[in-house]
């Protein structure tokens, strides 16, 4: 045991009962594991969605009969199929049936360009789509240059009788108007396609560990997206992993005999609610509240207002919006046990606000797509905000490298690199992308430039590619949004590097005020106090909202255009 503190002084460090490691080998497969949970957990709610309840067994009836359709079109084991839907109780069942049918989940985001979507269909070689119909306009525009053969059609009010169209809403914000009825000449219609399955024979596939379960496809924000392959195995390690690491949490929920209910806000196609929102609940027999619209404050916040749950995971974005929302007081926070900071950096100020809110800190994680997907995490005991990313979950290891490949010492800055039973297979057609990726003793490299302390406690600086040189200086911009957050008056704000004859770059500052007096001389004040020169702003520019993405991640690059 010594050797292993050694090598992970973190262990120290896990809450009592954590294990050091867990076995993914415990499973052959995803299906394997969700089978053992319809049945175990047969008559729980799985699914919470606009006042309806879903039971494992309806997920497990209704999951079964469309795996049957999917077979029936003579999709055979490892074709892909692409599911294109926000967080409406569809998806789940589509993902538990692509799965149970042999296939591979590409997870879309919904409000792709018909270009964005596109290069996702052709790159994964897409047979058949699952989408919802308010936006089959986007797949009609594209669809003749992919290989989609097959389109399943759903539509708000599939599996829940009439809605009175309360749901729309998420699209009428998002395309601007309702666009027709979507009739693709072909296209089966959701409840159809579960009807034939019903009466279709179902032929259980004969699934390895090594078998591909999800196509997860990167940001794009930075490049063009590429698909990380993630094996059964991969998502089954991390769910075991995330499972291990939150049992202390689990086990205050259950061993009062209740149901452990998460809030599902964040879009399930992305991997950090799909790992650990949807996979996760199924696992432990929770329940999962979906919300459609996450940037519908007030409508997540009625919701919420109506139920009892346990767990958050979030965004810092998501975190702040709430927070400084004036019906947040309408909803009883008293039962919450964790709320886990993913996907970007959680600024200090949330972190504080949320605490003082809610009485229950923000554990911070990391993870990425490439690593199924988390990493690192504070553990779930902690009664305060770390500002770390925390540390490395059972069976992972992290260290930081410098730009030769040499591993830096604590306390110097260097570039994560993961290794661990949850990293990819590799990029999807993509080899000489996943060998620059990895190291040659298997550690996959971040491109997040951090630190770790003597605990094994990391933090992230920031990515390689957002730093900003100045006059040969390194301006990372989670250290100034960190400390402009702070300031008063400030709601949300974010640094980019823009170009500047005399120093190379220059720090350009874009704040959104939540105190309308708040001046721009004030807030220069504020930065020649708390940053050194050359970290502080030549430019500022005030705005009503930053650019993200529908995870919640700000869009730098726009940031960098003028209004």
């Amino acid at each position: 045991m010594m050797s292993d503190l050694s090598e992970r002084p973190w262990l120290r460090y896990y809450s009592p009962g954590v294990p050091a490691d867990i076995d993914p080998a415990q499973y052959v497969s995803l299906v394997q594991l969700m089978d053992e949970s319809f049945h175990k957990h047969a008559q729980r709610r799985a699914y919470s969605f606009m006042g309806k309840e879903f039971t494992y067994a309806r997920t497990d009836a209704l999951s079964r009969a469309l795996a049957a359709y999917l077979q029936r079109l003579g999709l055979v084991r490892g074709d892909r199929v692409a599911v294109m839907m926000p967080n409406v109780p569809q998806y789940p069942v589509a993902v538990a049936a692509i799965l149970r049918a042999g296939l591979v989940v590409v997870n879309v985001n919904p409000l792709y360009t018909p270009r964005e979507l596109e290069h996702q269909l052709k790159d994964s070689g897409s047979k058949a789509i699952i989408i919802l119909e308010n936006f089959g306009h986007t797949l009609q525009q594209c669809i003749g240059a992919t290989s989609v053969q097959h389109v399943v059609l759903a539509a708000m009010g599939d599996l829940l009788g009439a809605l009175k169209g309360t749901v729309v809403n998420y699209v009428v914000r998002k395309a601007k108007k309702m666009v027709p009825a979507y009739n693709l000449p072909g296209a089966v219609r959701f409840n159809q396609a579960i009807a034939q399955g019903m009466k279709a024979p179902f032929t259980q596939p004969e699934l390895k560990s090594d078998d591909i379960a999800v196509l997860q496809y990167t940001g794009g924000t930075t490049g063009i997206s590429k698909g990380a392959v993630l094996l059964h195995r991969n998502i089954i390690a991390n769910l075991l992993q995330s499972e291990a690491f939150n049992q202390p949490v689990l086990d205050q929920v259950t061993g009062g005999g209740e149901q452990l209910t998460t809030v599902c806000a964040l879009p399930l196609y992305h991997i950090f609610a799909f790992t650990c929102c949807m996979m996760l609940s199924m696992r432990t027999g929770g329940r999962l509240i979906l919300i459609p619209n996450p940037r519908d404050l007030p409508a997540v916040l009625k919701e919420l207002s109506k139920q009892t749950f346990h767990s958050f995971p979030a965004v810092n974005t998501l975190f702040n919006g709430l927070a400084h929302h004036p019906d947040f007081n309408k909803v009883d926070w008293s039962h919450l046990k964790v709320s886990v900071g993913g996907g970007m950096a959680v600024q200090g100020a949330v972190a504080k606000l949320w605490l003082d809110k809610t009485g229950c800190p923000i554990c911070e994680g990391y993870g990425l797509s490439e690593t199924s997907p988390s990493v690192s995490c504070n553990p779930t005991t902690s009664t305060e905000f770390t500002g770390t990313i925390g540390v490395p979950l059972p069976n992972t290891y992290m260290k930081l490298l410098d730009d030769e490949g040499r591993e830096v010492p604590p306390g110097q800055r260097g570039e994560i690199a993961v290794k661990g039973p949850q990293v990819m297979a590799g990029y999807w057609q993509r080899p000489d992308e996943t060998a620059q990726a990895m190291t040659a003793d298997g550690f996959f490299k971040t491109g997040d430039v951090g630190t770790v302390d003597e605990r094994g406690f990391f933090i992230i600086v920031d990515r390689k590619k957002d730093m900003v040189l100045v006059s040969g200086f390194n301006v990372y911009p989670n250290e100034v949004e960190e400390v402009v957050a702070m300031l008063d008056g400030v709601l949300e704000c974010a640094m980019v590097g823009v170009p500047d004859e005399k120093t190379g770059e220059a720090v350009k500052l874009v704040i959104v005020r939540k105190d309308a007096s708040l001046t721009e001389e004030r807030i220069r004040e504020y930065c020649r106090a708390n940053l050194t020169g050359y970290k502080q702003p030549r430019v500022i520019e005030f705005r009503t909202g930053l650019p993200k993405t529908p995870v919640g991640k700000i869009l730098r690059r726009e940031l960098r255009e003028k209004k």
